[in-house]
């Protein structure tokens, strides 16, 4: 079993920065497909961020460009990097690995 446990999210005003982490822990394992999702009060869960198991990167056309996910192999950590954030970024962001969800972070994008 897998645990997963983000944090980062905030309050940052519009055009500004955030990183969020997301470490792992219990029965982890190489080659494991990852990402980071986010869910905006009334939307579906939506991903921002994925990287299969083969190192493959995709980006929705809405954060492409902005958003950059990487991962800490020693540490076993996740991060997201998010610049210029919009307000329409705001939303809880999850983390998925090793086929386990992390419980969510919130992330506010307001002035």
């Amino acid at each position: 079993q897998v645990q997963l446990v983000e944090s980062g999210g905030g309050l940052v005003q519009p055009g500004g920065s955030l990183r969020l982490s997301c470490a792992a822990s219990g029965n982890t394992f190489s080659r494991s497909a990852m990402g980071w999702y986010r869910q905006a009060p009334g939307k579906r869960r939506e991903s921002v961020a994925l990287v299969s198991s083969t190192g493959t990167t995709a980006y929705p056309d809405s954060v492409k460009g902005r958003f950059t996910i990487s991962r800490d192999n020693a540490e076993n950590v996740m991060y997201l990097s998010m610049n210029s954030l919009k307000p329409e970024d705001t939303a809880v962001y999850y983390c998925w690995w090793y086929n386990a969800w992390g419980r969510g972070t919130q992330v506010t994008v307001s002035s």
